[in-house]
């Protein structure tokens, strides 16, 4: 047994926990892919064929993105059993909570149509369910109808018109599937490694997302995109902006959507989707509050600068000004991320499950020395 002292990490940072072909994040050049391909040229790319994609190693052909497209349809329709178990949850509870709570819940289908891996369809199956209760949790939440999607349609269209009752344009449709693809995968963070954990006990699939949505509704890790715009909206307008700051960093509070763990330059992320997001955001309070965002980097940047230091916003920073423009409530963001860092979750399923072993790391205890009981009497 060698007496070498094992390496310790309290929040595992720089420790190499297992290996992954779906993704991979270069942090110091700032770069992102997916399967090999670089996100830039992701970002155009029909929403259901990346899930493809990032799931099985290789973009659809014909016939798998026509099942697809069927497949996702189909069980984006709530049954009547969903829809009456739904009712039973508190219509003002938080989103991420009905997901975490309700995906273990949801009865897999029996037949298996996609000619994939029973778990591999199973995740899909949970994907569409997740998508048709963020629409219909929000239409309960608004005393509305809850609505089914339409075959034929396109799978944003669908829940954006689930959703608001009114069907997206296509800039808005276009916009919705390039946020969800940018955010789709991301290696091992947070929530991706909670599931794993969770897999690794053999624990069946909806159980691993389950632990992963739990993981993701942290004000650190997904609830960023609801913590960024809500202080937006708290700061009121670009003006205020530097006086925010400078008040945070002179008290030494976390100013959310800004830097990330990962990335030592922009995240590559964020640098697609803010001018998505000027593009996008033309009503008036929309305008305002990306004008706030962009004013807050700015203050920030100089901040940094003065110690020569760098930072920048990561995705969720103005991801959120995005679903914003789109009708979606802050509340809702984190839930809009499960709804697309769920496939990210069922590829790392599948990939750890075909070799896994169970995760029990090893703790380095710092409690009293053990006393004996059996001393012997004088």
């Amino acid at each position: 047994m060698s007496s070498q002292e094992p390496v310790f990490s309290n929040d595992l940072a720089g420790i190499i926990v297992g290996e992954t072909a779906i993704s991979d994040v270069q942090g110091d050049v700032g770069l992102l892919s997916y399967r090999g391909i670089d996100i830039n040229d992701l970002v155009a790319v029909p929403f259901l064929h990346v899930v493809w994609l990032v799931l099985f190693g290789e973009l659809p052909d014909e016939q798998q993105k026509s099942r697809l497209k069927a497949f996702m349809c189909r069980h984006s329709r709530l049954s009547h059993a969903e829809i009456d178990l739904l009712k039973q949850v508190p219509r003002d509870l938080h989103p991420m909570l009905v997901l975490q709570g309700l995906v273990p819940l949801l009865t897999l289908p029996e037949e298996l149509r996609l000619e994939v891996e029973p778990d591999a369809e199973y995740g899909l199956f949970l994907a569409a369910k997740i998508s048709a209760l963020v629409a219909a949790h929000y239409r309960l939440s608004q005393n509305k109808v809850i609505l089914a999607p339409e075959p034929g349609k396109r799978f944003h269209e669908n829940f954006l018109t689930m959703f608001s009752g009114s069907a997206p344009t296509e800039e808005q449709r276009r916009m919705l599937d390039a946020a969800q693809i940018l955010q789709m995968e991301h290696s091992f963070n947070c929530g991706t490694f909670a599931g794993r954990v969770c897999a690794s006990s053999l624990a069946p699939i909806q159980s691993s997302i389950s632990a992963s949505i739990g993981t993701l509704f942290g004000k650190l890790h997904g609830g960023a995109d609801q913590a960024a715009l809500e202080m937006a909206i708290e700061i009121g307008s670009p003006d205020k902006a530097e006086a925010y700051v400078t008040h945070c960093l002179a008290n030494k509070e976390k100013i959310m959507g800004m830097g990330h763990r990962e990335y030592r330059t922009v995240d590559p992320r964020a640098k697609i989707l803010k001018p998505m997001a000027v593009e996008l955001c033309q009503d008036d309070e929309s305008k305002n509050l990306l004008a706030t965002l962009i004013a807050v980097e700015e203050a920030c940047q100089r901040a940094f600068a003065d110690k020569d230091k760098e930072i920048w916003a990561n995705v969720e920073f103005y991801k959120g000004a995005v679903f914003h423009s789109l009708g979606i409530p802050t509340h809702f963001f984190t839930a809009m991320f499960a709804m697309s860092r769920v496939y990210g979750y069922i590829a790392h399923f599948l990939e750890f499950r075909r070799d896994s072993r169970l995760i029990r790391p090893r703790a380095r205890y710092t409690g009293p020395a053990v006393q004996s009981h059996n001393k012997t009497a004088a």
